[in-house]
Parts: C-alpha cells; structure tokens; sequence
C-alpha cells in the first residue's frame, strides 16, 4: 500500500473510531471514496488483503474447538440455513430481473448462483466484532464462529470443483502427515520463547506450513491455514501465539477492507442491485434466529448470533468473482456484491454495536419462539448460597477465587464462558459454573440482586468487562462491583460506570511485588531496614499511598 492508501484509510479509520464505529467501516469508506478518485489497488494490496484473511483464518483456527462443528446447530443449522436462502433469494431475484428486462441478465442458473453467494456471511466483520466487544468466548460467539467456518468450508468446496481444480493425490498423504506431527508443531512453538520468535512461528505455521502447503497439493491456501491453526490450538501456548499475531492480522485486514471499495466502477446499476441485497438483508439475520431457536437455543443467544452473521461475506465476493471469470454473471454483479456487502457491513456495525439494548425491549416477544428443551450449554444457574461472584476465571481470576476463598469459605463461585476452561476448573474441584456475565438473561435466571453482595469482573477482554458492568447497572445491581483493567484509560473507563473500584492491573503488581520484596528484605537484613527507617530515609508502602 502506498502513502496515499495509508493516509486516506488512517483518517477514515480514525473518524469512524470517533463516532464510536469499528475502524474497519472507516476502512471500507476509503476504499470507496479513493476508487472514486480513480485510485487502483494494484497487486501489492492484493496480496497483503489475502495475507489477512489467511492470517484471520489461522487465529481462528487456533481458537475453535472441533468438536463446536459437529453440533447439530452448527452443521445442520448452516447448511438448512444455506438452502432456504437460496431457495427464496432466488425467485425474488428472478422476478425482479425479469422486470428489469436483459439488462440484469438474470435466468435462473444465474439467479442460483447469486443466492449461494448471499447465503455466506463475512467472517472478517464477525471476528472483528466479536473480538470488539469481548464476545468471541461467549455462546454466542462461538456459535456464529462454529457456522461461519461451515460456510467458509462451503465456499471452499464450491470454488475447488467449479474451477476444475482437483487436489493432488498427495493431499491426503499432506493432512495424514500434518496431524501425525502435531507433537512436532507443539514443539516448534514451545521452542520460540516469548519474543518475536514467536510471532515469527506464527506466521511460517499460517503461511508456510498451511497456506503454502495446502497449495502445493491442490488444496485453497486458506483452508490449509485454518486446518494447522486447529491442530496448533492444542498447545498450551496457543493464546500467545494468536495474540501475538492480532496485531500484524489486523494490519493486513485494512488492505482487505479496501481492496472491497477498490473492487471496480460503480454503476447506477450496480448500486440499485446492491440497495436490493441490503433490503433482502434482514431475511436472512430472521433465518437464522429461527433454525437457532429450534435447537433450544434461547431468544436472546439467537438473536445475538445472528445479528453477528447479518451480513454478505467476502467468499460471496469470490464466488461472484468466478462467476464473472467464467462468463456465467454479468460483470456488474460483481461491484453489486462488492457494495452491498460493504453497505451491509456499514449497517451491522452500529446494530451489532446496540444488540444487547435492541434486545431488551422485545426479550418478551422474541422469547415467544424458543422451544422446548434446553441446550446442554445452556442450562439453568444453580448457586447454593454464595455470596462473592467472580467472573472470567484466568489467572486473575483464579487467584481472586482461591483468596476470597480462603478467606470466605463455600462462599465464592465462579463463572466463566469457556466449556473447556470451566470443566478444566471443575476438575480441580472449584466451584465454577458455565455462564457470560454480558448476557443479560443470566442475571434474571440466577436472581443476582437476591443472592451475590459482591461481584468481581476479571474477564481478560475490557469491553467485556464493560459489557457487563452496564448489564448489571441496567438490572438495578444494588450489590459491591469490582473490575480489572490494564491501562489507565481503561480503568477511567469502568470507574465513570459507577463501579465501586477499578483496579490497575500493572500498578497492583507493582505494588505487590513491592510489599513482597520489602517483607523478604526486612526478614534477611533488619538492622538494615529498621536503620533506614529511624533515619527517615525510607518509607513505608502505606506513606507513599497516604
């Protein structure tokens, strides 16, 4: 990218942060705003847009968990959700086209192949969202990631047997390998300590070992990215190593975004079709809160999750490209897609944004459609009597349990999103339950004003802390809240919520460690300590505080 791409994309970027957006709706306005000024992407911002969704892909992968996919919500969700998109976008399309006359040269091959590509949503959006808002570890999240993988799955497929592309005999001898020297990939990254070796890992895993060697035997780069991702999330390592890539995917990504705006010229045509697909939008978002209810899933996790995949996705953009490729589609489609699914993503940013206040008013309707039955994640809270809540149980939140416990016996439960951590927990015999502190509904369920004095939010993620700081403050929480955060604007943030205190992660550690380096000092040397203490040369930690 050059300086006028960065310059353009940073002030966009930066505006939109302003109003409270993702950046990324900034992103996607530059790129429309410098097409109009005849700007061209070029091949180097090709590259670096395939390189974040590759990238995008690998961190995902890393993240999800394989068992998520063969759930019945998942698969057979997404691929029912598929079919009737296609079933009723299609017949639409065609009747409007026939209106239109040739010029929309639709017939009903065309008109199937539109819809396919409809069906998917953008895994870019819904990824940065969820990781916006915190939500990537909540139920719903990891269900709209569950079904986007699905889709992507779909599209892969899809452009392997429509360009005639057949894998190479040795793609199967390639994966056999891969998943046997799993221990060796494990041990690769064990090896590249915590610098930039292991950023580095990162990328030689996703480029190099995925990308790379998915292509050689025939298969999507993509996918090869997303399959070494999967076996590299078995280590326990593996969040650093996806946090220590978010900020090079990140980087990448915006080229990705603009390279959307730069797709090719806007016609009047092209944007009548792409006001259509965004009038056609909501459909979709309303079958998939649908198919989710009817596997017991409640109102409020269904609308979540399908508000989050209420958008046309980037394998459309690809599909419509092939189709333009191949001569099947007019070539306006393909910059009807490409502005419909930046419009649609401009719409979903703000509502995905608002989803839990949109929610509330009409829970009591929307709860109208679930079904009998509950969800195995989704169960009742039980609590017996505790009194001190504590959600997000990583390493913070494991040593706030095992002191409040200490101190307060049988009186401390915790909570935390992750099924996996949460039977990790359990297995060690604490007392942790399966819940997301930003669902609204859960504060109902478990009568929280009734039963918890005192609340302690140490979820890794700020905004999910935030999230659900203002959840409490909307259900009246009358009890003790407490939060954690990393930098100074962080713990401004959640004290201007009206929590009762906000702590400061990296200044508590310090503070810490000095009282322990103090305590060691005084019980080695006391002659030393008590004479710089009569002598007024050192203070207590409690004087510097006062």
């Amino acid at each position: 990218m050059d300086a006028v791409l960065l310059a353009i994309a940073f002030f966009f970027g930066l505006v939109a942060q302003q109003l409270r957006l993702p950046p990324l709706v900034g992103f996607l306005v530059s790129g429309f705003v410098l097409q109009a000024f005849g700007q061209k992407g070029g091949e180097a911002l090709h590259v670096v847009a395939e390189l974040g969704v590759t990238l995008m892909l690998f961190s995902i992968g890393v993240k999800l968990r394989v068992r998520t996919l063969a759930r019945p919500e998942i698969w057979v969700g997404t691929s029912l959700h598929t079919l009737l998109v296609v079933l009723f976008f299609a017949p639409v399309l065609l009747g409007i086209g026939t209106l239109a006359g040739q010029a929309a040269g639709l017939e009903w091959r065309t008109a199937l192949l539109i819809s396919f590509a409809l069906s998917f949503s953008s895994t870019v959006f819904a990824v940065k969202s969820l990781e916006e808002s915190g939500d990537m570890g909540a139920m719903h999240g990891r269900i709209a990631i569950g079904m986007l993988i699905m889709q992507d799955i779909l599209a892969v497929l899809f452009l392997t047997f429509s360009t005639g592309k057949v894998p190479s005999v040795w793609a199967l001898a390639l994966i056999g390998v891969l998943v046997l020297g799993r221990r060796g990939l494990g041990g690769l990254i064990a090896r590249c300590g915590h610098g930039e070796m292991i950023t580095l890992c990162g990328l030689f895993l996703a480029l190099v070992v995925g990308a790379k060697s998915f292509e050689w035997v025939g298969l999507k780069a993509d996918l090869g990215a997303l399959f070494v991702g999967v076996l590299a999330g078995s280590h326990p390592r593996s969040k650093e190593l996806s946090k220590s890539l978010s900020g090079v995917t990140d980087l990448f990504l915006v080229g990705f975004f603009l390279q959307i705006g730069l797709e090719g010229p806007v016609s009047w045509q092209g944007v009548w079709w792409a006001l259509l697909l965004l009038l056609l939008l909501p459909l979709k978002g309303v079958a998939f809160f649908g198919l989710l209810t009817r596997f017991h899933l409640r109102a409020r996790t269904s609308w979540m999750a399908g508000l989050t995949l209420s958008t046309y996705s980037e394998f459309g953009l690809i599909v419509m490209a092939l189709g333009v490729g191949k001569g099947w589609l007019p070539g306006e489609w393909l910059v009807a897609m490409a502005i419909g699914l930046s419009l649609s993503i401009l719409v979903a940013a703000p509502v995905n944004r608002k989803a839990e206040e949109l929610y509330d008013p009409i829970s009591d309707f929307l709860k109208r459609f679930e079904t009998a039955g509950t969800h195995p994640d989704d169960l009742p809270i039980e609590t017996n009597g505790e009194r001190i809540a504590i959600f997000g149980m990583g390493r913070v939140g494991m040593v706030a349990y095992q002191n409040l416990e200490r101190r307060y016996p049988g009186r401390v439960i915790g909570f935390d999103r992750d099924p996996v951590a949460v039977a990790v927990h359990q297995e060690f015999g604490r007392n942790v339950l399966l819940a997301d502190a930003t669902d609204s509904d859960f504060w109902e369920r478990v009568k929280v004003a009734e039963t918890i004095d005192l609340v302690v939010l140490a979820m890794p993620k700020h905004s999910a802390n935030v999230h659900a700081a203002k959840t409490l403050k909307r259900h009246d929480f009358q009890g003790v809240v407490t939060a954690t955060g990393k930098f100074d604007d962080e713990v401004k943030e959640l004290r201007s919520l009206g929590l009762d205190t906000a702590f400061h992660l990296y200044n508590e550690a310090g503070a810490g460690f000095a009282d322990h380096v103090a305590q060691v000092f005084v019980q080695q040397r006391p002659d030393l300590a008590s004479e710089w203490r009569r002598s007024g040369e050192g203070k207590t930690l409690e004087d510097e505080r006062g």
